[in-house]
């Protein structure tokens, strides 16, 4: 029996990709040996009103400029080709379907893991992927450790910590200097800057 293939998967709206979003993913690819990363921009998320100004053509096509230089980035368009609102359960559950020689490791935030139970299937998202989940700062609070200890116990989970320096970079503080006319270099790819500015995005 061959064993299994680990799979990081980066979810995101990724308006735009950027630095912080890069780092989390290298990261947790080297502290949990994964085989590899899917950078997954997802369609309607349900819990965020997208922007009009930038498509799903122009969010796919800057992750994809920004991964290609890595060869165990990978670009995957499951969530876009999705449609109506997108949830994350679904996802896992075609990837287990078609894909079942892999295990999945999903990268979030702790703001994420905070409000998963709020999430649609929380019991089924924590069976079918282990979660690595990344602090503000570089040390484990203690409600975060709480939070990981209850959802463990409940839900019979496997929650990992990510020990990943934090970039305070947000896509909203990049969109907001693009409109300002102020600098985002060292924020980003200087390949993603340059699309944004040849196809004049998020000015207006």
């Amino acid at each position: 029996m061959s064993k299994k293939k680990k799979i990081g998967i980066m979810g995101g709206t990724f308006n735009p990709i950027h630095f912080g979003h890069l780092l989390l993913a290298e990261t947790a690819y080297h502290q949990f040996h994964l085989d590899g990363i899917l950078f997954m921009p997802t369609k309607n998320p349900y819990y965020k009103k997208m922007t009009n100004s930038v498509t799903e053509k122009d969010r796919a096509a800057m992750v994809q400029i920004a991964i290609s230089l890595n060869e165990h980035f990978h670009f995957s368009g499951e969530e876009l080709r999705r449609e109506g609102a997108t949830y994350t359960v679904e996802t896992l559950r075609n990837l287990t379907k078609k894909t079942p020689d892999c295990d999945y490791y999903f990268i979030m935030g702790a703001d994420s893991l905070y409000h998963i139970e709020s999430w649609k299937e929380p019991a089924a998202i924590l069976s079918m992927a282990v979660i690595l989940v990344a602090g503000r700062g570089n040390s484990l609070s203690g409600a975060l450790t709480s939070q990981i200890e209850y959802l463990e116990n409940k839900y019979d989970a496997a929650i990992h910590y990510l020990n990943s320096p934090m970039l305070e970079i947000s896509s909203s503080d990049i969109r907001r200097r693009i409109r300002a006319g102020e600098s985002i270099r060292y924020l980003l790819p200087r390949e993603v800057a340059d699309y944004i500015y040849a196809n004049d995005l998020y000015r207006t």
